[in-house]
C-alpha cells in the first residue's frame, strides 16, 4: 500500500494504482478518454492531466504515471498531487479545445447524444468558445460489419476499441494506421469484424464514432425505460440492462458484474432484441384437419383435456426448453407428477447430468470470477468462444497473465488463445485419468487445476461414462481440494441448470428425452425447440413458447407464452449462481407467462395446482429448494459428488468429441426470429468459406 495526499486529504491506495485511479479514490472527479480499468494504458487523449507537488513544471496524465513513481516529500512526508488548480484547469481547456478541432457538430443527429463522454466532459472541464475557424478533417466511414455503424468524423483516437479486440476479444481486427491528423481507425481491408463480443467496442467509444447499428435512430436514451436483468442466450447469465419504449424493447445493454461478465456481453445477448418482436406466437392455436387455426383459450384448453383423458399416464412426457426459467419447470413438474407421469426431461441434448450424483456434478464449481486462480487448464468436449464468449474471455484474461498451459481434447478451433491438443475423443481422457500422458504431470503439479467439461463431450452415448473419466481425472490430480474445486461443467443453455436443481428428469421407470420421441401419445414441449421433432411420432404435442419455431410448426396445440424481457423469472447459470430477470415489458397479444398457462390448465384437467400467484409459487418452489432464494448466490457443490460421479462406469464410444454450437447466431427461437443474427450468421458463413478457399 502507498500513501499520497490528493487535493490536501491522505488516503492509502494500493501499490499497482496510477494516480488517476487514486485521485477516484480520494473522491476526485479526473476527466480521461482513452484511459478504461479494463485495458492497458494508453496515455494518448491527455484529458486526464493533473499537476504534482514537487514533480516536473507541466501537468502529468495520471493515467500513465503510477502511485509508486511518485517521491516523497524532503522530511518523508507523503508525495501530493492536485487535481483542481489553475494549471491544471487550463491545461484541460486546452486539451479539449484541440480535440473539438476536428470533432463535427453532430451531436442533435447522433445516436450517443445524451449518454456521450464528449459532451458531458466538454461541458464540464472545456470552454464555451472555439478559437478554430479552419475547415475539419473529413474521414471516410469505414464498413466493419452488420452490427457496428461507423462515423468516423467524431473519432478522437483514444484507441479504446483497438485495445479492446486486440487484448479482451484476442482478434486484431481495428488498429491505427498513419499519423497526427491523417490517422484513422480502420480494419486495414475493411472488412467485417469476426469477433463475437465486437459490439462490447459501442459501449467503449467514448464518443459516436462507434454506435449500435440495429439501433441507429430509434430512440434517445431519454426516452426509454431502463431495466435491469438477465441474459438468457447462454449459460453464463451475464448481468444486462434491457433498455424499452412502450411495449417494444429498443435495446440491450451490459451491466457490470465482477463476478460473472465483468462488463462485457456478448453480440447474440446485445443484439437478439429484434427477434422479440418477429415470429410471435400472440394467441392459443389448434391444429384442425392439418392446418393451426386461431382459437380461445378455452378452445385450446378444452383440446388438450380431451387428450389428457384419453392418454394413459406412463404415455405422457413433458420436456423443458433451453430458455425456460425455473418457476414454469417447477410447475411443469408439479402438473405431471399430478398427471401421475415420471416421464420428464429438462435435456434436450441428452446430456448425461444426473442430480442423484450431486450438484457439483453438474455445475461449474471453480465459478467464473474463480478462472483467474487458475493455472493449469484442460478443455474436454467444448469450445467455449462459441459456447460461452464471456467466460472464454475470462480465459484468455488469465492467459494473458502468463504461465497458463492449456489442454484441449476435442475439435480444433480458435479460442482465441493457444493451447495444446492432447486427443480427439475419450480414448485420451481415459488415458490422461489414468495417469498417463505429459498434461496429466502438468495438471498435478498445478495448484489450482482446472478441468472444463462441455456438453459435447456429455450428450453423447457414452456421456455418463465420459463424466465419470473426466470426474475421475479430477481426483486424480488434486483438482477438488479443501479450498479449491476445479470440476466445471460447462452449459450451454440457460434452464439447464435450475432444471437440474428442481429435479425435473426422469423418475424411476421415467423416460428421457430420448426414450420420449416416439414412445409418448402426449407431449408437452416447454420452448423445447431443439429435438428431433420428426421422431415425435403421432404424440398429440401441446407447445409452451414464445415463437413459430420448429416446435410450434409440430403442435397440435400451441399456448403462446411471455419471452425473458417480459417476465419475471428465476434462472440458475452454470455455476449454479441464482438470479432473476425483470419484467421490461409485456408478452404481446393473448400471450401470458408460463407459470400463469400451467395454472390454468391444471384447473381444466382438475388438477389445480397449489398456487394463486407467482409470489405463492415461489414461496412453494423455496420451500422444496431453499438455494433459489439466494438471489446472486452460489451454493457450493461438495467434494463428495465429484467423488461419486469419479465412480461412475460404463463403455467410452471411439467417437471425437464435437462442439454443440454449430451456428454461434443461431442456437434458439428468439436468435433464429432476429434478421440481425440471421445476417450475422450468413457472413460468418461466406468468411468461413472464404478461409477455406
Amino acid at each position: 500500500m502507498a500513501k499520497l495526499k490528493v487535493d490536501g486529504k491522505e488516503i492509502t491506495v494500493p501499490d499497482h494504482y496510477t494516480l488517476l485511479q487514486a485521485a477516484e479514490d480520494a473522491g476526485a472527479e479526473v476527466p480521461r478518454f482513452c484511459f478504461h480499468e479494463r485495458l492497458s494504458i494508453a496515455g494518448n487523449c491527455r484529458m486526464c492531466l493533473i499537476e504534482v507537488k514537487g514533480g516536473p513544471p507541466k501537468p502529468q496524465a495520471s493515467c500513465a504515471m503510477g502511485v509508486r513513481d511518485l517521491r516523497p516529500g524532503p522530511n518523508g512526508e507523503p508525495p501530493e498531487i492536485f487535481t483542481n488548480t489553475p494549471m491544471v484547469k487550463k491545461a484541460r481547456e486546452g486539451v479539449m479545445e484541440f480535440l473539438l478541432i476536428n470533432h463535427p457538430l453532430d451531436c442533435p443527429i447522433c445516436d450517443q447524444g445524451g449518454e456521450c463522454d464528449l459532451q458531458d466532459q466538454a461541458m464540464a472541464f472545456g470552454v464555451d468558445s472555439s478559437r478554430y475557424h479552419e475547415n475539419k478533417r473529413a474521414v471516410e466511414d469505414k464498413y466493419i460489419g452488420p452490427l457496428v455503424k461507423t462515423v468516423m468524423n467524431r473519432c478522437i483516437h483514444c484507441t479504446r476499441c483497438v485495445r479492446f479486440t486486440t487484448e479482451v476479444a484476442g482478434i486484431s481486427e481495428l488498429g491505427l494506421i498513419g499519423r497526427g491528423e491523417d490517422a484513422e481507425i480502420t480494419t486495414y481491408l475493411e472488412q467485417a469484424m469476426t469477433s463475437e463480443l465486437q459490439g462490447n467496442v459501442i459501449d467503449l467509444c467514448p464518443v459516436g464514432a462507434l454506435t449500435s447499428k440495429p439501433f441507429a435512430f430509434q430512440a434517445r436514451p431519454w426516452e426509454l425505460t431502463k431495466t435491469e436483468s438477465i441474459d438468457v442466450m447462454d449459460a453464463v447469465g451475464s448481468a444486462i440492462r434491457v433498455d424499452s419504449r412502450g411495449r417494444e424493447v429498443m435495446r440491450i445493454l451490459p451491466r457490470v458484474n465482477e463476478a460473472v461478465n465483468e462488463e462485457w456481453i456478448s453480440d447474440k445477448t446485445r443484439f437478439i432484441w429484434d427477434g422479440l418482436r418477429t415470429q410471435r406466437l400472440d394467441r392459443p392455436y389448434v391444429r384442425k384437419d392439418g392446418k393451426l387455426v386461431p382459437a380461445s383459450w378455452a378452445e385450446a384448453f378444452a383440446a388438450i383435456r380431451d387428450e389428457v383423458s384419453k392418454a394413459a399416464p406412463e404415455r405422457i412426457g413433458a420436456i423443458a426448453g433451453d430458455l425456460a426459467a425455473v418457476e414454469e419447470i417447477y410447475a411443469l413438474k408439479l402438473l405431471m407428477a399430478a398427471l401421475g407421469s415420471k416421464n420428464i426431461d429438462c435435456r434436450q441434448d441428452g446430456a448425461a447430468l444426473d442430480p442423484s450424483l450431486g450438484r457439483a456434478s453438474y455445475i461449474f464449481n471453480p465459478t467464473i470470477e474463480g478462472i483467474e486462480q487458475a493455472d493449469a487448464v484442460l478443455i474436454v468436449g467444448a469450445n467455449p468462444r462459441f459456447e460461452a464468449s464471456v467466460l472464454n474471455a475470462r480465459i484468455r484474461k488469465r492467459w494473458r497473465v502468463g504461465n497458463l498451459p492449456v489442454g484441449v481434447i476435442g475439435e480444433i478451433g480458435d479460442t482465441r488463445y493457444d493451447y495444446e491438443l492432447i486427443g480427439a475423443g475419450p480414448e485420451s481422457l481415459k488415458d490422461l485419468a489414468d495417469g498417463n500422458g505429459k498434461f496429466f504431470e502438468v495438471l498435478k503439479n498445478a495448484a489450482h487445476p482446472l478441468i472444463i467439461v462441455g456438453q459435447g463431450a456429455l450428450a453423447r452415448s457414452d456421456g455418463a461414462a465420459v463424466l465419470g473419466q473426466a470426474a475421475k481425472l479430477a481426483v486424480a490430480v488434486n483438482a477438488v481440494t479443501a479450498d479449491w474445486n476445479g470440476f466445471a461443467v460447462l452449459h450451454n443453455a440457460a434452464a439447464r441448470v435450475g432444471g437440474l436443481d428442481v429435479g425435473f428428469v426422469p423418475g424411476e421407470g421415467g423416460k428421457n428425452v430420448a426414450g420420449m420421441l416416439g414412445e409418448t401419445d402426449l407431449l408437452f414441449l416447454l420452448g423445447a425447440d431443439e429435438i428431433d421433432m420428426a421422431k415425435t411420432g403421432n404424440a398429440f404435442v401441446v407447445y409452451i413458447g414464445t415463437h413459430g419455431d420448429a416446435g410450434a410448426h409440430r403442435a397440435n396445440v400451441i399456448l403462446p407464452a411471455a419471452a425473458y424481457t417480459e417476465k419475471s423469472g428465476t434462472y440458475v447459470n452454470t455455476e449454479g449462481r441464482v438470479q432473476q430477470t425483470n419484467r421490461a415489458g409485456f408478452a404481446p397479444g393473448e400471450a401470458r407467462e408460463d407459470w400463469a398457462i400451467l395454472r390454468a390448465l391444471s384447473d381444466v384437467l382438475g388438477k389445480k395446482l397449489p398456487f394463486d400467484s407467482l409470489a405463492q409459487l415461489r414461496a412453494k418452489l423455496y420451500g422444496e429448494h431453499p438455494h433459489l432464494a439466494r438471489i446472486d448466490q452460489v451454493l457450493a457443490g461438495s467434494a463428495e459428488d465429484i467423488a461419486r460421479a469419479a465412480k461412475l462406469g460404463g463403455r467410452l464410444n471411439k467417437g471425437a468429441f464435437t462442439s454443440p454450437v454449430k451456428d454461434f447466431y443461431l442456437t434458439n427461437p428468439i436468435a433464429r426470429a432476429s434478421a440481425v443474427m440471421a445476417e450475422c450468421s450468413a457472413l460468418a458463413k461466406s468468411g468461413f468459406k472464404q478461409a477455406a478457399e
